[in-house]
């Protein structure tokens, strides 16, 4: 047996897809590459196979990460190349190494996440930069979470340890916001709970429907989950 851990992308080619399509098509590109697999005991075996954080439908990511059992200690470059050689489009193997079987489940131990958020610039740099900044001066903002059983009301200043980044990119008509999110055991926040605070409360008129929103990294106490001692 053996466990590897993988850095892998999540492109525009599969950006509308959910977190349950994406694990399948992970799943189905391990069998196209004939890995041998490890599969848990019972009367409905499931792939061994786990995922650090769920990401929503029409976020890309630069660097999600997967883990991976196998039952055969295979090399690492002929994993790499098998596995690299049937992934689809949007989806591209970084990185990959050998982590200890019993390694932390990767839910387990990843408590930060970065994003970028790309949105056409309708107001002026100026205001956009003033409504972040009090925004970030606020000590506490309460949203309104809606689920299909209820609804409850959620701190998310309490997840954000930086203040958000404002970048503009005037010739482009671009705007870039920038976000440290902290993932805990007992919830995060959404960046379109974000977004729309700031139209909403701070008077911006931010396109949410043409935000092109990524994940550029997933960390454990500020390293990335594929450079831990572990």
């Amino acid at each position: 047996m053996i466990k590897y851990r993988m850095e892998i992308t999540k492109g525009e080619e599969v950006r509308y897809i959910s977190h349950l399509d994406f694990a399948s098509l992970m799943q189905r590109a391990v069998c196209r590459a004939k890995l041998p697999a490890a599969y848990s005991e019972g009367f409905n075996p499931h792939m061994k196979i786990a995922f650090a954080s769920a990401l929503s439908v029409g976020i890309t990511s630069e660097k999600e990460y997967v883990d991976l059992e196998l039952t055969k200690d295979l090399c690492q470059p002929e994993v790499f190349d098998k596995l690299s050689a049937n992934l689809p489009p949007g989806v591209k193997l970084l990185r990959l190494k050998e982590v200890p079987l019993k390694s932390k489940a990767l839910m387990s131990i990843v408590d930060e996440a970065t994003y970028d958020v790309v949105l056409p610039l309708e107001d002026p740099v100026e205001k956009v930069k003033e409504a972040v900044k009090k925004f970030n001066a606020e000590g506490e903002i309460i949203v309104v979470r809606q689920t299909p059983k209820k609804t409850k009301e959620v701190e998310i200043k309490q997840y954000l340890p930086e203040d958000i980044v404002v970048e503009a990119n005037e010739d482009a008509k671009e705007l870039v916001l920038k976000l440290r999110v902290r993932i805990t055991p007992g919830g995060t926040a959404k960046t379109n709970e974000i977004l729309g605070v700031l139209n909403e409360r701070f008077g911006l008129n931010l396109n949410l429907d043409e935000a092109l929103q990524n994940r550029t990294g997933l960390f454990h106490e500020g390293k990335s989950l594929i450079d831990l001692d572990i």
